[in-house]
């Protein structure tokens, strides 16, 4: 049986004091505050919480926990659906005072720390008129979104964050800092780019950046009785349209402010836009949809590129009970699409079903190039159950698991580590295909006794 991170009051002084970092335990006034997540679901109690200023706390908390055998859990934004970034009574290694960012305007790139959310990384580069690729809601963590592949806004253009990713710094299982990029570490810097957190603790991410500053974007809604003939529009427009028009297509139910009070608590499907070509020529590219059917509403305009990333910060802060399921779509079928029509009415006002299109640059990029291996699925699918009151949490979860059941034959039956929730690993092996083997041996030799097991889990090779 593994120990737990309090057996030992002696080592664990002597941990602090290593520290210029700050070593957090159950008793401490700040515990509560330190364990707790994006999810609201996720309750559990560490033994310790080494929460980290510098990569030397970074190696001295991993040699704490490797020597004693603890279960150890890395955080970085705390984003994780199913609570991957706590365990219960090991050790949290906690890099979220490590925010650190450094543009390089000359080359392009952006070097940023592991506790820095996409929102400190749009801070910094937009004042250079530049972004990289990222998700879709600030407040995510820089760390857990790259592992796991990262797309979002840019990706039809630019593709996943992992291919956008010049480099790395790496704290392995054995207490080493290693450098992975394609000329150092090379399988390392491979596994990375999807792997999630199997192979050590990244301090440091280096990014390409891209030119974006100005996007037209923002949500267009039509009613949800619409849903049959905007899908069947949109799996036939989306793959077609150039790689300037990003869209993702949704189900939800209109909020309150800043939406106007006679469309508030409406049932809608629609559209998530960024347009990142001239902006005179962004009329042209949004007006197919409002020709298929009349919006109930839509605000699409010029906004900077960081407004239309923080979009969604006050509608979904942390503590909200979230569930969530999805998979890789390679096509929208018809029977697929009447799924969707079944299930398209969401059970509460921040549930969500979302198609993000992960074609376009996505599929420039080869299948074994990188970890990542679904490149020719057009969709990564979410289904979200969210609400802020716990006694909806058994609601929201079996609409998801639902309508995923319903969805998932229809399906590439894998899907975007980044949305399983903890499901095994029959579906972890599915979502990577054909490069499960290599990555098992890339485990074998940077992590041979799986220390870093608190994630979406592959075992070493035998």
């Amino acid at each position: 049986m593994a120990t737990t991170a309090t057996d030992d009051d002696a080592a664990i002084e002597e941990l602090s004091a290593t520290l210029r970092g700050e070593l957090i335990r159950p008793a401490d006034p700040a515990f509560d505050d330190a364990r707790t997540v994006y999810n609201g679901m996720i309750d559990k109690h560490p033994g310790l919480i080494v929460r980290c200023a510098n990569v030397a706390d970074v190696i001295a908390a991993v040699t704490f926990g490797r020597e004693r055998g603890l279960e150890t859990a890395i955080r970085s934004g705390g984003h994780s659906g199913p609570g991957l970034a706590l365990v219960d009574d090991g050790l949290v290694i906690d890099l979220s005072e490590m925010t650190g960012i450094r543009v390089d305007p000359e080359a392009e790139t952006v070097r940023v720390e592991p506790g820095c959310t996409w929102g400190d990384v749009d801070h910094a580069t937009h004042a250079f008129g530049m972004a990289t690729v990222s998700g879709v809601i600030s407040t995510t963590g820089v760390g857990g979104l790259t592992l796991g592949g990262g797309h979002g806004y840019l990706s039809r253009k630019y593709g996943l964050a992992i291919d956008n990713l010049v480099s790395a710094d790496v704290v392995l299982a054995d207490g080493r800092l290693v450098h992975a990029s394609e000329d150092e570490n090379a399988d390392l810097f491979w596994a990375l780019r999807g792997g999630g957190g199997n192979f050590g603790v990244v301090t440091a991410f280096e990014f390409q950046l891209q030119p974006v500053e100005t996007v037209v974007a923002g949500p267009m809604f039509w009613p949800i009785e619409e849903l049959e003939t905007t899908m069947r529009w949109y799996r036939e427009w989306l793959p077609e349209a150039p790689e300037d028009v990003y869209a993702f297509y949704l189900t939800a139910e209109v909020p309150g402010d800043p939406f106007p009070a006679e469309i508030h608590g409406e049932k809608v499907c629609g559209l998530l836009w960024c347009y990142t070509g001239p902006e005179a020529e962004a009329e042209a590219a949004i007006q197919p949809a409002r020709d298929v059917a009349e919006p109930l509403f839509e605000h699409v305009g010029p906004m900077p590129y960081p407004t239309l990333q923080s979009m969604f910060d006050d509608l979904y802060p942390p503590g909200d009970q979230w569930y969530w399921k999805g998979d890789f779509v390679a096509e929208l079928t018809d029977d697929a699409i009447e799924e969707h029509r079944r299930f398209g009415e969401v059970p509460t006002p921040k549930s969500t079903m979302h198609l993000y299109p992960i074609d376009g640059a996505v599929h420039r990029v080869g299948a074994d190039e990188t970890a990542w291996s679904h490149r020719d699925a057009t969709w990564s699918m979410v289904i979200v159950g969210v609400d802020p009151d716990p006694a909806e949490r058994d609601r929201i979860t079996e609409w998801a698991r639902d309508y995923w059941a319903a969805l998932h034959p229809h399906s590439a039956g894998a899907s975007y580590i980044n949305f399983m929730m903890d499901e095994g690993e029959e579906r972890i092996r599915a979502t990577y295909g054909d490069n499960y083997a290599r990555l098992q041996e890339v485990k074998s030799k940077y992590d041979p006794d799986n220390f870093f097991r608190v994630n979406q889990n592959i075992e070493p090779a035998t």
